[in-house]
């Protein structure tokens, strides 16, 4: 293997996780989750791997970036809003200290998926993984004054759909 065959493996490894809880805070699926950091670092391995192009400044922001945008073009397709039924999903971890943390993250996927996809993508950019604005903007291809403006209407948006009180929402179950 080349020198830059195991930094990029090494640079996989150490950014997994971080991508994987992005791509799954943007899908609200696990396998779509997994599926889309799997696209993402193919791509960025193409571009790791390419001696012509500049090397990559930053990238752990890189594949961020490559991560939202992977994320938003897939939602333009029409197939990616399929969501097979047949099985029924994984029984989740039970006991009173995982309860109330797994309803709340529930809730919370539940809500985003009302959202469009640039605007959960701002959202999940911004708060979820403390990007700045001007970053948020970079990585989207917007202004700061649009991601100012679609982070205001995403939260009104969730406010609307989740109520003023969290609590209220996990008991009736996320239908309102």
């Amino acid at each position: 293997m080349s020198r830059r065959h195991d930094e990029f493996e090494e640079f996989a490894r150490a950014r997994t996780p971080q991508l994987y809880r992005s791509a799954w805070m943007l899908c609200g699926d696990a396998h779509r989750a997994e599926d889309l950091v799997q696209d993402t670092l193919a791509k960025v391995f193409v571009r790791w791997h390419r001696p012509l192009v500049g090397a990559i400044d930053n990238p752990a922001a890189y594949a961020h970036t490559t991560l939202v945008r992977t994320y938003i073009s897939a939602q333009r397709r029409r197939s990616n809003h399929e969501r097979p039924t047949e099985h029924l999903p994984e029984q989740a971890v039970t006991g009173p200290q995982h309860q109330d943390g797994a309803a709340t993250r529930l809730t919370l996927a539940a809500a985003l998926e009302e959202l469009a996809p640039l605007d959960r993508a701002v959202l999940v950019m911004r708060y979820l993984d403390d990007t700045s604005v001007a970053d948020t903007a970079a990585a989207l291809g917007v202004s700061g004054q649009a991601v100012r403006n679609r982070t205001l209407r995403a939260l009104d948006r969730l406010r609307a759909v989740l109520g003023t009180s969290l609590d209220d929402l996990i008991e009736s179950g996320g239908s309102r």
